[in-house]
């Protein structure tokens, strides 16, 4: 009599391709459990990984809202030509409102300026004895966050000195320059340095799960000699480097979070100084996940690397 082998329906075979996935992704934690202290240590060295890269993305963040809350302070003063009706200054004041490159303008008049720098001036007294004001009145203007880049706030400030009454337009853009220059480089030197880091996890997981495949190899023959696939064999080391990359990457975030409030405490102190608002900001919610998103593939690849070349020296004897 012939027995044919009865094919099980499509829903029998997902339920039992996915119990068999959960049983090696539960099995390869289980691994990191009874290996404590091994397992600990190589947390710890890849925790240590992505914290760095990660704080170096806190830290860029940060930068970036303080780059943009002195750029709002990119202000263009408009010095108006001598002996210029009070309404053709107003009418600029007007035009230069309905301009919107600006989000602010603050208009101050000859005599206010020259109270202005008699209070502030030590020989302010010495004035007094002038005939007529020295001082012309000014326009202040502040860019919009569009245009208070250096290249725009040079371009908008060139656009502003050919307006007739203008006699003047000053912008110090040596500060700000600098500081894009300055965030730049911090910027390139954080990528290269945090490309390295993670090179590093992808490595370090590689040479975990070789010495957990060395560990095994008498199983992985017995494995073999029976006829298990490829696939059931490799399975346990993949799942076991998505482990390693998850509970680095939580690490990870523990650590960046930890130091942030070591941070922010001691930088409160010195911002009340100046009377500043500025907190430090941590990852947001899409940051966090991409962490965690991204040593899981780390973590995988690197175990793939591993597994793709050491499962093949083992074979049954």
């Amino acid at each position: 009599m012939n027995l044919k082998r009865r094919k099980l329906p499509l829903g029998q075979r997902m339920v039992s391709f996915l119990a068999q996935h959960l049983r090696q992704l539960l099995a390869s934690l289980g691994e990191l459990w009874r290996t404590p202290m091994t397992s600990l240590m190589t947390l710890l060295v890849l925790g240590f990984s992505l914290s760095l890269p990660a704080l170096l993305l806190v830290l860029a963040n940060n930068a970036a809202k303080v780059e943009q809350q002195w750029h709002s302070a990119a202000e263009i003063n408009l010095f108006l030509q001598m002996d210029l009706a009070e309404s053709r200054q107003q009418a600029l004041v007007t035009r230069l409102r309905g301009m919107p490159e600006l989000i602010e303008v603050q208009w101050q008049s000859a005599d206010a300026a020259l109270e202005e720098f008699r209070q502030n001036a030590q020989f302010g007294d010495a004035l007094a004895y002038l005939d007529d004001n020295p001082l012309p009145a000014v326009i202040r203007v502040l860019p919009s966050a569009r245009h208070s880049g250096a290249e725009a706030a040079r371009s908008l400030r060139d656009r502003l000195a050919g307006e007739p009454e203008v006699a003047l337009a000053r912008l110090d853009l040596d500060w700000l320059q600098r500081l894009e220059a300055l965030t730049a480089t911090g910027r390139q030197a954080g990528a290269a340095l945090g490309l390295l880091l993670l090179v590093a996890v992808v490595l370090i997981t590689a040479n975990t799960i070789r010495l957990s495949i060395m560990q095994r190899s008498d199983e992985i023959r017995v494995m073999k000699l029976v006829g298990a696939t490829e696939g059931f064999i490799r399975r346990p080391f993949l799942y076991g480097g998505l482990w390693l990359g998850l509970l680095s990457a939580l690490l990870a975030l523990v650590l960046v979070n930890a130091m942030l409030v070591w941070l922010d405490g001691a930088m409160a102190q010195l911002l009340s100084l100046y009377r500043s608002q500025f907190r430090l900001d941590g990852l947001s919610a899409q940051q966090g996940s991409g962490l965690m998103l991204g040593a899981c593939l780390l973590g995988w690849l690197g175990a793939y690397l591993s597994v793709r070349r050491h499962l093949r020296a083992i074979e049954p004897q």
